[in-house]
This record gives structure tokens, sequence and C-alpha cells, in this order.
């Protein structure tokens, strides 16, 4: 593998372990989380951790010096945290706004009860969509996502959210500036 490259895990829809996924012998799926339990992390895979988060496109070279370690201890690292899921991936940050997105709004829904997989699926295929989480509280469903402008935003959330069945109701809140926080692992 070349210096700069670090491993790749499976994501692919239906690969196995996901929700869904036959066994070899076309037994039942899975359970949704069949890895092995998480190991503790040791102040060097902390390290490994905060320089990636930083730096994504950091050689392993360079981050192997960074930590003290062997290049071949890098990769067995790095390779251990996207295998025990630690790491789900490497990419880009984007300035949503310099990207042609400049409206960006949470909008909060109620879901009806027990539609939460039916709804993340719907979710899942609207333009624009960044970040949703299942929540406790006052609504179910916290949806971030990012447009052109506000006429893309409102055709958004009263065309394409509205005419989902299970949700119930919504509120959209604008967002007036972001502040992208990397916190310590």
């Amino acid at each position: 593998m070349p210096d700069g490259q670090i491993a790749e895990s499976s994501s692919e829809p239906g690969a196995p372990g996901e929700e869904g996924a036959e066994t070899a012998e076309g037994a039942a799926p899975r359970p949704l989380d069949h890895r092995p339990p998480a190991r503790p992390l040791d102040p060097v895979d902390r390290d490994i951790l905060r320089l990636l988060r930083s730096d994504g496109r950091m050689s392993v070279r360079a981050l192997a010096e960074q930590v003290h370690i062997s290049r071949a201890n890098a990769y067995s690292r790095i390779n251990r945290l996207v295998d025990d899921g630690v790491i789900r991936g490497f990419s880009a940050r984007i300035d949503e706004e310099r990207a042609g997105q400049g409206a960006s709004a949470y909008i909060t829904l109620k879901i009806v009860q027990d539609s939460w997989r039916s709804v993340r699926e719907k979710l899942l295929q609207l333009p624009g969509a960044a970040h949703m989480a299942l929540v406790s509280g006052d609504f179910d469903v916290l949806l971030l996502v990012h447009t052109a402008d506000n006429q893309s935003l409102r055709d958004l959330v009263l065309t394409r959210i509205h005419s989902i069945p299970e949700v119930i109701s919504t509120r959209t809140l604008l967002v007036f500036e972001e502040t992208h926080l990397e916190p310590d692992i």
C-alpha cells in the first residue's frame, strides 16, 4: 500500500454484517451491531485520531513520526481503528456556503410512533441532508440540511418533508452562523 494511503473498510449496502445482509449460507440477517466489543484506546490511538481529525490526508509516515511509532505500527493501528469501527471513514470538511449551499437549517420533526426506520430511509434521499438523529424530548428527529437558498429550503420542507406520510409536524430553525468543533478524544 502506498505511504499516503490507508485501507478502507467496506461500507456497501448489504455488506456482511449490514442490516438485512445474509450470511454466507443464506441464513437470517445478523444483528445490526455484530462488531467485537470496543477496545480501550491508549494515548497513541488518541493521538492518531486527533491528528487524522485535523488532517485526514496526512501521510502515514508523517503521522508515525508525530506519534513516535514505526510506519508499520501506524498502519496496523489505523487499520485496527477502522476495523473496530472507531474510524468510520475519511472525508473532506466542506464550507457549505462557498460550495453554493447558502442556506442551512436544523429541522425538528415529530413522527408517527414506530416509524423511524421508514422515515430515516426517506430523509436519506433528501438533497442537502447533512446529519440526522433520532432524539428524545419534544420532537423525534433532528435534521440538518444545506440548500442553495431560502426558496430551496422552503421547497425542501413544505414539499419534500411534509409529503412524508409519517411526519406529523416540523419546525425549521435557520442557521445564521456555524462553528465546527473538533472535540478531544
